[in-house]
């Protein structure tokens, strides 16, 4: 494997200077204009200089344009709105709040369930009320227009509970290319609807109190699986055991998550994203096999914790509801990146029983030292405001974590709430030199790539980055199987505080009833939420990202030629 400082292939220079950097700032450069804004003193800088110079770990792509710049855009990638309560004033105020959050870079999340069912009496007007699905027109009309006032595209996160009485509008929503294009959109899942389902028993579409109708579970989850089969919409968020898993249970409710879903958030939560690059720990034993290097994975993650935990106190907030609740609770969500290429050049074909125990391994070492580095920071900067010692303990992830960390927390406090959260990263993967995404397997081992120059179309070829510097042939998404791709993503949860977001790609030779069963398979093995892609579907013409010199709202984009989920706003 070779050594490299930055980018080297001339698509991954290009985006990085044009996404990150400054005018006429090189690389060097922006990592220590990045480094210097974040770091605690003299040898932090060094240590955190060293390792995104080597591109070690990569910042998400707002902390990286925003820290340090002049730019007054936010380092924070994704929020969640404010609680939209049944009237006009508070629709129209989440409205203008979701503009001004857009306008300073961040994408946003909102949960529709509040809002009146369709054709329920107003009896202060004497009229009826239009839906939620109808007020979500707003919400994108907004999002259309920051992105076509600016070079971002911008990102929602549409979220309706499964009992409410407009679901089955929701569900409809977008079948077809050009209704709510700057949403994704999920329904909230509960526990209790997943019990009607498995019992065959009715299913109440209730609001405020009252049941509108008692369903048959069975024809609506049926509803939800063929529109995500044909459109790859409406995702599943399983609410319960979001909330469940809160290590903040005890003083919040989550009711939505950001656009891609990896971070489950309360009302104006903020989620702050960067990802460990793994292919940069695959070195050669002294036999010339191989292996990845854990032990330097750990003697980075106190670096990055202490760096990241200062891009909250030293960025700016596109409100001050969303600034009080980051400084709350100090929550981040720092992740992977380039897992599959890292470990298959290790020898671990992807989804195999091999490949989950190493990732396990991976994913666990990142867990337990992250909270040991946020506990060892509380004991010298303090815990986090909400931070409550015999609550936060009971809380039932924490009570997953090892003795030493329990006991670590136990002394010192946290001085983060939450710390771990698997992001697609396909920007900046694409940036460090076309890694695999997150947590995914590469899309496609190359793909070919017209780029417009002065002198006219030059077409470029774009490699896998393990099948061109590790030489080897990995499996690509659409070769691995369904119930795999859900057992990737069950087994990484374990070790996730906040979400993972991962797509289950989904062929041809895999039935509908089978397709149904994976979300079956995601709810039972502690998935926060599922997302499935189908090439076959009818959304693969939609779903190519828009070129860049026509910015278009166009929510989380996965383009079918290369594989790329991009969730940047």
């Amino acid at each position: 494997m070779k050594n490299w400082r930055g980018p080297s292939l001339p698509i991954s220079k290009e985006i990085h200077a044009m996404k990150y950097r400054l005018d006429n700032e090189s690389f060097d450069e922006c990592i220590y204009r990045i480094a210097g804004a974040l770091s605690d003193g003299r040898d932090h800088f060094r240590e955190l200089s060293d390792i995104l110079m080597d591109m070690r770990f990569l910042p998400a792509g707002r902390v990286q344009a925003a820290i340090g710049s002049p730019r007054v855009t936010t380092a924070y990638n994704c929020f969640v709105s404010g609680i939209i309560e049944d009237s006009m004033d508070s629709i129209m105020g989440r409205a203008a709040e979701a503009a001004e959050t857009m306008r300073r870079g961040g994408g946003i999340g909102y949960d529709f369930s509040r809002l009146r069912p369709k054709g329920d009496r107003i009896k202060t007007l004497d009229s009826r009320a239009s839906g939620p699905i109808s007020f979500m027109a707003i919400f994108d009309a907004v999002c259309q227009t920051i992105a076509s006032a600016g070079h971002r595209r911008g990102a929602q996160m549409g979220v309706l509970r499964v009992d409410h009485p407009d679901i089955e509008e929701f569900i409809r929503a977008k079948h077809n290319s050009d209704k709510l294009t700057g949403f994704n959109i999920s329904v909230g899942i509960t526990d209790h609807f997943m019990q009607c389902l498995e019992a065959g028993e009715k299913f109440p579409l209730k609001f405020d109190g009252k049941v509108y109708s008692y369903i048959d579970p069975r024809n609506l989850w049926d509803d939800i699986m063929r529109s995500t089969w044909d459109w790859a919409e409406p995702g599943v968020l399983f609410i319960d055991q979001i909330n469940r898993m809160n290590n903040l249970r005890y003083c919040e409710t989550i009711e939505a998550t950001n656009p891609c879903g990896e971070q489950p958030l309360p009302p104006y939560g903020a989620c702050l994203l960067g990802s460990f690059n793994m292919v940069k720990y695959v070195k050669n034993d002294n036999e010339g096999n191989r292996i990845f290097d854990r032990h330097q994975l750990i003697r980075d993650i106190y670096p990055v914790h202490r760096a990241m935990d200062n891009v909250i106190d030293r960025t700016i907030y596109p409100l001050n509801q969303q600034e009080r609740e980051a400084k709350a609770t100090r929550r981040m969500g720092i992740g992977v990146t380039g897992m599959a290429n890292a470990l298959e050049a290790c020898g671990f074909r992807y989804g195999s029983p091999e490949y989950l125990q190493q990732q396990s391994y991976i994913l666990a070492d990142l867990n337990t030292n992250l909270y040991l580095s946020s506990s060892w920071t509380a004991e010298e900067k303090g815990s986090f405001p909400l931070f409550d010692k015999e609550r936060y303990l009971e809380s039932n992830f924490v009570q997953t974590l090892p003795d030493s960390v329990f006991r670590s927390i136990e002394e010192f406090g946290m001085r983060n709430s939450h710390l771990t959260s698997i992001a697609p990263t396909g920007t900046i993967s694409l940036t460090a030199d076309n890694v695999s995404s997150g947590i995914e397997p590469p899309y496609l081992l190359h793909y070919d790539r017209t780029i417009q120059t002065f002198d006219g179309p030059r077409v470029e070829r774009v490699e896998d980055y393990a099948y061109r510097d590790f030489a080897i042939e990995g499996v690509t998404a659409d070769k691995v199987d369904a119930k795999a791709h859900v057992d990737v993503l069950c087994s990484a949860q374990r070790f996730v505080d906040s979400a993972v977001s991962k797509t289950c790609n989904v062929g041809d030779d895999v039935e509908f009833d089978e397709f149904k069963d994976l979300y079956i398979q995601g709810w039972k093995g502690g998935a926060k939420g599922l997302t499935t892609f189908r090439a076959s579907g009818k959304r693969f013409g939609i779903l190519n990202a828009p070129k860049e010199d026509e910015p278009k709202a166009e929510a989380c984009t996965f383009d079918p030629s290369t594989g790329i989920r991009t969730c940047e706003i």
